[in-house]
């Protein structure tokens, strides 16, 4: 019976670890959680320095619609749209790339460009990196993929942009469309936990069932 045992253990080790990992996942995830309510149901910070993603702030400055561009695909309804950004030129700070909202593809109606000084709320996304199977960007065609501040700027011809986006909160009146609550990250870590120490239980339960007939003969 010891080679068996000894299978036994390590795999009841693993199951286990695995188990406490995703404990551990959950209490990081609902921290998270709790941070993003507490931040929605708060007023807006003005933004300074590099702020926690979720965070929700307001930054001021001159939209320079003359270098927009999209980001990603997102379909409404039947119809297909991307997300609109829009580069927001600061004082005495780099300028921010705001995630205006959504827009459609082909659109029948205008969108709103803003002139002068804005203030612009909402919650911090922080940048990404490409990876190996993210979709191409189409940089003639100003339409993104990848929310990479260093590249879009590059892209755009918009050097030094914070390395971080804002997306506006708000009512949608018109185009673009903006968020109206901070996003809510999926938290299936209880259901993961659950299943991997159930399975440790279950494995015990075999393991035992077993060597109990084994020792009767």
């Amino acid at each position: 019976m010891l080679l068996p045992l000894l299978v036994t253990l390590s795999a009841l080790a693993v199951l286990l670890g695995l188990g406490t990992w995703q404990a551990k996942r959950l209490a990081w995830k609902n921290d998270i959680l709790a941070r993003i309510a507490a931040a929605e149901a708060g007023p807006a910070t003005p933004l300074a320095g590099r702020p926690e993603p979720f965070a929700k702030v307001e930054a001021t400055g001159r939209f320079d619609h003359a270098h927009e561009a999209l980001l990603g695909l997102e379909l409404r309804g039947t119809t297909l749209g991307a997300r609109l950004l829009t580069p927001l030129l600061r004082d005495g700070a780099p300028p921010l790339l705001v995630d205006r909202g959504w827009v459609p593809l082909q659109r029948s109606a205008p969108v709103d460009r803003p002139e002068g000084t804005v203030s612009v709320a909402g919650w911090i996304r922080p940048g990404e990196t490409a990876g190996f199977f993210s979709a191409r960007d189409d940089v003639p065609g100003r339409h993104f993929q990848t929310l990479d501040p260093a590249a879009i700027g590059a892209a755009l011809g918009v050097p030094g942009l914070a390395p971080f986006a804002l997306v506006a909160l708000g009512e949608a009146r018109g185009l673009p469309e903006p968020d109206r609550a901070l996003p809510r990250p999926t938290n299936n870590h209880l259901g993961y936990a659950v299943t991997w120490y159930g399975l440790a239980a279950a494995l015990a339960g075999v393991f035992l069932v077993w060597a109990r007939r084994r020792l009767k003969d």
